[in-house]
């Protein structure tokens, strides 16, 4: 027993001195002077992942970031952009802070910058056909605005700004060294540019921008620094909130799978950069309308009225140029089509059929029209198309009068005695407003007067007295009834009063 003990000593210590023995090397092997980090990174595998990393000095790095204090949704699948939902009219604030490392951008140090921020449309589709969407928002809400700054509540913003003729726009001057809040107000629901029947949380998604510049050679900020945006919903006062609370309820019922798919909700929304919006701020500053698909309004006379087929005194033509805006015909080139809608009031939307001929666009249906034109302009278009003209409520015959020798006048509606004189010719214009001022625009479209020169419309009675026309007697006239007119200059020389005989 005591032999089989003996031979397990030593058979124990044979197989430890063996083990040790197989390891005494491996310390040398590995050693310092084996393999070194810059031998490692020498392989080609490791030259080639290198050389494709980006050095530091070379990854863009944005000047500036826009923080909007407003929750994500937490219903947005992972890869998919945020998604913010906002309440109509509540302010908004957005953090303008300086983004840049030492030595960026240093020519902006110690300067103010400019930025405009945008309520635009998120659809592609709603994009091309932004200004008439805008229009028609306009006529059902006059005297507001998509976009406003809440001045009393906003931080560090300077020389604020807002064009008449943008009402989704809104610019200021800030200094990027101090603390910079801009709290902003949207007014525009998103379901205000869809179907009625589509309403609640289908209403069309926005986005709103924010385009930083810094001034030229000349002091202008029209050199572009940085663009950001976001994506938006807006609803009615108190909405927002009771849809982000139906998300986070959604989203509680699912499971943790499920959950994992879905970005979490955060408190702030970081707008993420974009491309800068296609109208520069030259163009924002004086209102001239963009070729690109933009919110900007050409101008129009103060006192034009919208969809008024003479809403401008500078546009020249006769008074009948409604036959001369004649329906399309199917074998009308692309230039007589584009000729057609300029003469029909659909200017907008040249560029959009730019290469439509008449048969293409006759062949559009009255629900492709409204998709691509909104429902306004879509049914006018169509009704347009298909010959449908309104009949004026009133119409009137009028011919300026001539001046006749020696104090001698002709009959209204005198043809002349066959001498030498000239026949009178009359136009015909045509009321779809029963009010007086109708009269004085249609007069002065028809017979070239500049509009704003006319002071008042008389009627002579009896006697050669001068009779105010008003609104009620506009309302009795005739229909079809003819009248000679004469201007006179204003006593004071400033304009002339036009009197009808």
């Amino acid at each position: 027993m005591a032999w089989v003990l003996k031979m397990d000593e030593v058979i124990e210590s044979g197989l430890v001195h063996d083990f040790d023995a197989s390891l005494s090397g491996i310390g040398q092997e590995l050693g310092a002077g084996a393999y070194s980090m810059s031998d490692v990174l020498a392989l080609p595998i490791f030259k080639q992942e290198d050389s494709s990393l980006p050095l530091d000095d070379e990854t863009k790095h944005p000047p500036f970031q826009y923080v909007m204090c407003a929750a994500t949704s937490p219903a947005v699948k992972l890869h998919d952009e945020t998604l913010t939902y906002l309440n109509q009219g509540q302010s908004y604030e957005i953090r303008m802070l300086d983004n840049r490392k030492m030595g960026d951008v240093p020519e902006i140090t110690g300067k103010l910058v400019k930025s405009i921020i945008r309520v635009v449309f998120h659809d592609r589709r709603l994009q091309y056909t932004e200004h008439q969407q805008l229009e028609g928002w306009k006529w059902n809400r006059p005297g507001d605005r998509l976009l406003d700054l809440d001045i009393p509540m906003s931080v560090g913003i300077i020389d604020t700004k807002t064009n008449p003729s943008q009402l989704n726009a809104v610019e200021f001057l800030w200094d990027p060294a101090k603390r910079t809040s801009a709290f902003i107000q949207v007014h525009c629901i998103s379901t205000e540019f869809t179907p009625r029947k589509h309403g609640g949380e289908k209403g069309v998604p926005f986005r709103i921008q924010v385009d930083t510049f810094k001034q030229n050679e000349n002091g202008e900020y029209t050199d572009h620094l940085h663009s950001a945006s976001c994506q938006i919903k807006v609803f009615k006062p108190k909405g927002a909130d009771r849809k982000q609370k139906t998300d986070r309820e959604k989203m509680e019922k699912r499971t943790a799978h499920e959950k994992e798919k879905y970005q979490p909700s955060y408190d702030t929304t970081v707008l993420t950069e974009c491309s800068p919006w296609p109208d520069t701020p030259t163009a924002y500053v004086n209102s001239s309308p963009s070729t690109a698909p933009t919110f900007t309004a050409p101008q129009q006379s103060a006192c034009s009225v919208p969809d008024s087929n003479s809403s401008s005194p500078n546009h020249q033509g006769d008074g009948v140029s409604q036959t001369s805006s004649e329906q399309l015909q199917p074998s009308a080139t692309i230039q007589e089509t584009q000729q057609w809608l300029l003469k029909n009031r659909f200017s907008s939307y040249t560029r959009l059929f730019s290469n439509f001929l008449g048969a293409d666009l006759l062949k559009l249906t009255k629900e492709d029209l409204v998709q691509i034109c909104g429902a306004a302009d879509g049914i006018r278009l169509y009704n347009s198309l298909k010959s449908r003209s309104v009949r004026p409520r009133l119409t009137l015959y009028v011919c300026r009068e001539q001046p006749a020798p020696q104090g001698q006048q002709q009959a209204a509606g005198g043809g002349g005695d066959g001498s030498a004189a000239t026949p009178y010719v009359y136009h015909a214009i045509y009321l779809e407003e029963m009010v007086a001022s109708e009269v004085a625009r249609k007069l002065a479209l028809v017979f070239n007067i500049p509009f704003h020169q006319i002071n008042q419309v008389y009627r002579q009675g009896p006697t050669g007295i001068h009779i105010l026309v008003s609104d009620q007697m506009v309302q009795n006239f005739q229909d079809e009834s003819c009248f000679l007119f004469s201007t006179v200059k204003a006593e004071n020389g400033g304009g002339v009063h036009i009197i009808l005989k």
